[in-house]
């Protein structure tokens, strides 16, 4: 049966009204008090996955990274998922950990460096699933990209790799101190792989949830995967309840792994007409396509019109939460960049406008403060001076 659910409320009056104003790295000063009209206490609105946290900020997928996500507004924080050696979950972008932690420094781990084929990619490095929970707790995180973010590597060696637990506790602890829902959207990374190694991701993630009271369709969670058989697997063996959330990608060839594994050629472009879409309804309740899948980039890299994507998920009753809205001019449309430097930011707000026009119910950002002032505008929530409430001193 197609699950068909209401869209999200995102509350904007006393519970948001708590949180206080914060200034950003860039020097932008938002507010998550954007509830001052005391009529309006919630709209239907996007909600803002913080991506790895406030990724364009802290080092991905910190503590630190989840925390000035909340502070920026995020309504959602994203723990990407792999598994140590003693099938510990916890959160890196990937089981390769070579870009993301000092590992490379830390001599009593060089024997563990190796070489592994994963979804078809060979790689040399160190992964997780080679290291106890204890020996990764030695390590420290670093920033993933530092010739496009610079000054996050200022941070690197500060922060632990964290657990999915303590994701889930920041996320209970924040929810109190700032009285509104903090939900997290964990993705079950390259989960045929795990399963191939004798350490599959979704029982313990299961088992995670369940001892945290989470397994219902009313709890803020959303777990992801670019696969299909383990999102399915979730809904029917298991019985999960939470939403869950079927990634895809813009390539026209592109295949989820478990189909390469399996022999299966449908292509996540086939998974995403309107047919595939009814499909996807009947084990998951949102997609989270591209942006590219939402705005199609012409040769030149811009955008025009939206595709009918938006349009037929909502015809087949799932919500749609596109990836990955980034500032810096290599990461935007043609028509949105600002000079010739592919780091320095341009009309990331253009995006924003654009894609909460075409009718999303969430987008995942790296910079949840600029989501949040883009969400004001299209809200009809704007603090610029052109608002009837601003004062000219």
């Amino acid at each position: 049966m197609t699950r068909s659910m209401p869209r999200l409320k995102v509350r904007l009056a006393a519970g948001v009204a708590a949180l206080a104003a914060v200034l950003t790295p860039v020097g932008l000063v938002t507010s998550a008090d954007a509830g001052q009209n005391s009529t309006r206490t919630s709209v239907d609105a996007p909600l803002i996955f913080g991506h790895r946290g406030a990724s364009g900020y802290r080092p991905e997928h910190t503590l630190a990274s989840y925390d000035l996500a909340v502070r920026m507004g995020a309504d959602v924080i994203e723990p990407d998922l792999v598994t140590t050696k003693d099938h510990v979950l916890v959160v890196r972008h990937e089981p390769n950990i070579t870009s993301t932690t000092d590992v490379a420094q830390h001599p009593e781990f060089a024997s563990l460096q190796t070489t592994k084929t994963i979804d078809g990619v060979t790689q040399t490095g160190w992964f997780t699933q080679d290291f106890t929970y204890a020996q990764l707790q030695t390590l420290r995180a670093v920033e993933r990209l530092p010739d496009v973010r610079e000054h996050n590597t200022i941070l690197d060696g500060r922060y632990q790799i964290p657990t999915l637990q303590q994701v889930i506790d920041f996320a209970k602890r924040e929810s109190r101190i700032y009285h509104r829902d903090i939900g997290i959207a964990p993705e079950t990374k390259h989960p045929t792989y795990f399963a191939s190694i004798g350490l599959p991701l979704e029982p313990v993630l299961v088992d995670t949830l369940r001892a945290n009271r989470l397994d219902k369709h009313s709890a803020d969670v959303y777990v992801q995967s670019f696969e299909e058989a383990n999102l399915r697997a979730l809904r029917r063996t298991y019985k999960l309840r939470v939403h869950l959330v079927q990634l895809t990608s813009a390539g026209p060839t592109a295949r989820p792994w478990d189909h390469v594994a399996s022999g299966n050629p449908e292509t996540y472009a086939q998974m995403t007409t309107p047919a595939g879409l009814r499909e996807i309804a009947t084990y998951a309740d949102w997609l989270g396509p591209d942006k590219a899948q939402v705005f199609p980039l012409a040769a030149d890299g811009s955008t025009g019109a939206a595709s009918p994507l938006v349009r037929d998920a909502h015809a087949a009753g799932v919500e749609v939460v596109p990836y990955t809205v980034r500032p810096e001019n290599q990461f935007l449309p043609a028509q949105d960049r600002i000079g010739t430097d592919p780091n320095a930011y341009g009309d990331v707000l253009a995006e924003y406008s654009a894609l909460f026009a075409a009718g999303v119910d969430g987008l995942f950002s790296d910079t949840p403060d600029l989501e949040f002032a883009a969400r004001e505008d299209f809200l009809g929530y704007s603090y610029g001076l052109d608002h009837p409430e601003a004062k000219v001193q």
